[in-house]
């Protein structure tokens, strides 16, 4: 069954008029994808604000790299790289901001400061007041799967069977999400492409998208310049992976995604938009 709603704060995104694109906006220095690219606070700011224009649904914030490898960011240091920027793309635009974080505290200031989404790449796992923070600041929550930290997570991950494995992390974490009190309409899911996977894991993940649906709520995927789509055409050049991001964009639309967690919002949103015409689904 098709994922139909996700409430997020005030508003309700209705997904039977056609899935949403995230723009991904990373203030850190280090980031995998965009080398720092906005870790100056103006830059980040004006992206944010050109990727509302463009198309965007959400704009993701993130203060601290998830790169394979990278270690934690110190909690003030996160605060200071997120929150500045996140009050003026709110001041900017009345887009959805979720902020993309494990901390409880750095998700409560984005909340204060105008966040409606908090993207836990732990899945509520890394800070047991995260969930509850959800629930009390009525925050949209995604849940995400990752196998280990970023520091550890592609060192020889292992599943017997990952779709299995995935969904039933969904499941449990689900439950415990509804035991805190979260809104079950406010949740999404999230399967953590190129977090503890290896490429099979991904693609498995990606071929197997409607098994992981759990009821009837909406997935996320991220697959934007992520090294898996090196592997799959031979190069290692960011710049050779925006094309096969746009692909998969398109694909995973036909395959059930709701949400497409993106770099390169114009590109994605007119992909998205043509796959939808194509499916007769286009608003």
């Amino acid at each position: 069954m098709r994922a139909a709603r996700w409430k997020i704060a005030e508003k309700t995104i209705e997904f039977s008029q056609g899935a949403q694109i995230m723009g991904v906006l990373n203030v850190t220095p280090d980031s995998f994808s965009d080398g720092g690219e906005f870790f100056d606070r103006e830059k980040a700011i004006a992206h944010g604000l050109e990727m509302a224009a463009d198309g965007a649904a959400i704009i993701d914030i993130g203060g601290e790299s998830t790169r394979p490898g990278s270690e934690s960011v110190p909690e003030d240091e996160e605060l200071r790289r997120v929150i500045p920027v996140l009050e003026r793309v709110r001041a900017g635009s009345d887009i959805l901001i979720s902020i993309d974080t494990a901390k409880a505290s750095v998700a409560r200031a984005a909340l204060e400061a105008g966040a409606a989404i908090i993207n836990d790449i732990s899945g509520g796992r890394s800070d047991a007041a995260m969930m509850p923070l959800a629930a009390q600041g009525k925050a949209a929550f995604i849940i995400m799967h990752m196998q280990g930290t970023p520091r550890t997570m592609q060192k020889a991950p292992h599943y017997d069977d990952v779709v299995a494995e995935v969904g039933e992390f969904f499941r449990q974490q689900y439950t415990l999400a509804l035991e805190c009190g979260i809104d079950p309409m406010a949740i999404a899911f999230d399967p953590g492409i190129g977090f503890g996977k290896t490429l099979e894991h991904n693609l498995e993940l990606l071929r197997n998208l409607p098994r992981l649906r759990i009821d009837d709520r909406p997935l996320v995927v991220g697959v934007s310049r992520k090294s898996f789509l090196a592997k799959v055409i031979g190069s290692s050049e960011i710049s050779d992976r925006i094309a096969p991001t746009i692909a998969m964009t398109a694909l995973l639309r036909e395959r059930g995604a709701d949400v497409l967690r993106v770099h390169d919002v114009k590109p994605n949103v007119a992909a998205l938009r043509t796959t939808e015409a194509l499916l007769g689904r286009a608003e």
